[in-house]
This record gives structure tokens, sequence and C-alpha cells, in this order.
């Protein structure tokens, strides 16, 4: 993990990948960070189906955080990396290659476009995210990608506790039910964080995700 991290350091100096500026501070603010969602993900992938491979979807990666950490720490699981920029996957898919996760795979999609694409829709045992979107926004782009009875995670701060309320009727419209708010073993700047855990209930009703761009100009 931290040799990727200095693949990701290394490239940050000539593409934008992180605001990160110290080693020290990406182990904390990504590697920490991306290991404290393994307790309620291992929780729940335990849960699954035993048939096959646990499949988690990072929507929205980015650098591959949490992605790559999560392949790299469950080498067991089968985990796609979901970005729009296509230069981040290629070097994601590249760096992962190079540190040993290979059961990393970069999808370079929008997500409004992956949940309507039958290949990825309501496929994955748990979507995971740690973009910087609102849940009502994320729960569009996130809850298609699941299967009927798998998990969306969403890393949070201290207090989503408004964010969750505002987003129930997102989360139910698109299948899913509230199943926990729980405190990860994560610091940000107003306490420990949080991760908001959505059981997949039922099927995602067939518009959604709507088009490119909607959900986050008009939340649910």
């Amino acid at each position: 993990m931290t040799a990727y991290l200095g693949l990701v350091m290394e490239m940050n100096q000539h593409m934008n990948l992180t605001a990160v500026q110290s080693h020290e501070e990406g182990m904390e603010r990504h590697i920490r960070d991306s290991l404290a969602l393994l307790p309620a993900l291992d929780t729940r992938i335990e849960a699954r189906r035993a048939d096959e491979a646990p499949r988690v979807i990072d929507v929205g990666s980015g650098a591959g955080f949490p992605g790559v950490v999560l392949a790299l720490a469950r080498p067991a699981w089968q985990v796609v990396l979901l970005d729009s920029l296509r230069k981040r996957c290629t070097f994601v898919e590249g760096a992962a290659a190079t540190v040993g996760a290979a059961n990393a795979h970069t999808l370079w999609s929008r997500a409004e476009a992956a949940g309507q694409d039958p290949t990825h829709r309501e496929q994955a045992d748990a979507a995971v995210a740690r973009a910087v979107a609102e849940l009502r926004v994320l729960a569009e782009l996130c809850l298609p990608l699941v299967r009927v009875g798998g998990w969306w995670l969403a890393a949070k701060g201290a207090r989503p506790q408004a964010e969750v309320e505002a987003a129930q009727r997102a989360i139910q419209l698109l299948g899913g039910e509230l199943e926990a708010v729980e405190a990860v073993a994560s610091q940000g700047p107003d306490g420990p964080r949080t991760v908001v855990v959505v059981r997949k209930m039922q099927p995602t009703p067939l518009q959604y995700p709507r088009r490119e761009g909607r959900p986050a100009k008009a939340p649910l």
C-alpha cells in the first residue's frame, strides 16, 4: 500500500491526482481512511452469497482510493474502480498492476452510464464512495450498481445526520433502506469519521440513474 501511495505521489507531480502534499498526509488521509471502511465491509460481505468472489465497485475512485487499498487488503475480492477521467483510469490500472493488485480493474465511465449498462447494473455486492457529494446525489450514482441484497457504503464526516435525513426519500425511491451510521477508525477535521450503510432491498426503477449530470443538478 505504501508502494502504491508512492506511485500516486510521484505521478501527482504531472497529473492532478490528490491535494495531499506529503507521504505522511497521504498515509492518514488515503491509506488509513480507506482501510477504516473494511470492518463495515467485512461484516456485510461475510453475509453475501458464497458461490463466487465478492464484487465491490468504487464509485468515483479518482486516484484509486479506497478501491486499490481494498483490493490489496482483500485479494479474494474483485474490485472495480469507476472513474470518468480516462487518464486517471490508465494510471490507476498500471499502478495497481505494478503493486500486485491483480484483482483491481478500472472502468472508464460516468456512474450514470454504468448504472444503465446491463454489464454493471445491479451486479455489485457492495458499492463504496468517498466522493465529495451529498448522499442524495451519491444514492442515485451508487444504488443502481448494487444487486438486491447488497450494500452501498458512503464515507462521511463526524456528523452526517442531517444529510442522511435529507437523503431518506432518495434512498427509498432507489430501492434502498438505511441500515446504519457507524463510526470508523479514521479522524476528520471535526472528529471520528463515519460510514453510512444502506441495504439494497428492491430493484432500482429503470428510469434511474437519470442522464449524465442530472443527479447533481437536481438531486432526488
